[in-house]
């Protein structure tokens, strides 16, 4: 039991870690499994291959550096978007070994999925809210913040799975939030 909700937690971590950038818990999934820290569900062995260690590795070099070109950032996310949720959900059925296959795709389209589009669209939001207050100036150091939030989120989903899903539980509660006020403006009490 406590080897499934390891398994969720990783995924759901690593799915969160999409909403930042793509291909980034891709790649560290990809080590991890080929160094045996995580194993992968059937039909998923190919993540933990070299030639996808030499893909995951090269989306993420393209992917990081084109977030550091201005104009082509916001290009960018009106791509990563959906490619963020496909991501999450794999990330999420790749890890989950012991779950029914039912179960398991409910699991990874409803849970990695939403965490990674909830993550990828509050970032969406702040990056044209950054661009609005700093003319694009302040754009890479939030493309910076972003790949520090995917790097660090994916190792926790690896190394301290339990941990790292309260915190994406976190970020999500708070991102909801943040996202209300947003749309809504603060509710006055009188």
């Amino acid at each position: 039991m406590l080897e499934t909700w390891v398994s969720i937690a990783i995924g759901l971590g690593l799915s969160a870690a999409c909403g930042f950038r793509v291909f980034v818990p891709l790649l560290v999934l990809s080590v991890a499994s080929m160094q045996g820290h995580v194993p992968l569900a059937a039909g998923f062995e190919w993540i933990g291959t070299m030639p996808a260690l030499i893909a995951f590795a090269t989306a993420t070099a393209l992917e990081v550096l084109a977030y550091y070109i201005a104009w082509f950032d916001h290009l960018l996310d009106t791509m990563a978007t959906p490619t963020a949720v496909v991501a999450g959900v794999i990330a999420s059925a790749s890890v989950l070994t012991e779950l029914p296959p039912l179960v398991k795709w409910g699991v990874a389209l409803i849970g990695g999925g939403s965490v990674a589009g909830l993550v990828q669209g509050a970032t969406v939001l702040a990056r044209v809210k950054s661009a609005a207050l700093t003319g694009g100036i302040g754009n890479p150091v939030f493309a910076t913040l972003e790949l520090v939030g995917s790097i660090t989120t994916a190792v926790l989903a690896i190394i301290i799975p339990l941990v790292c899903l309260l915190l994406v539980i976190g970020l999500c509660f708070f991102i909801f939030r943040a996202s209300r006020r947003l749309l809504f403006g603060r509710r006055h009490v009188t």
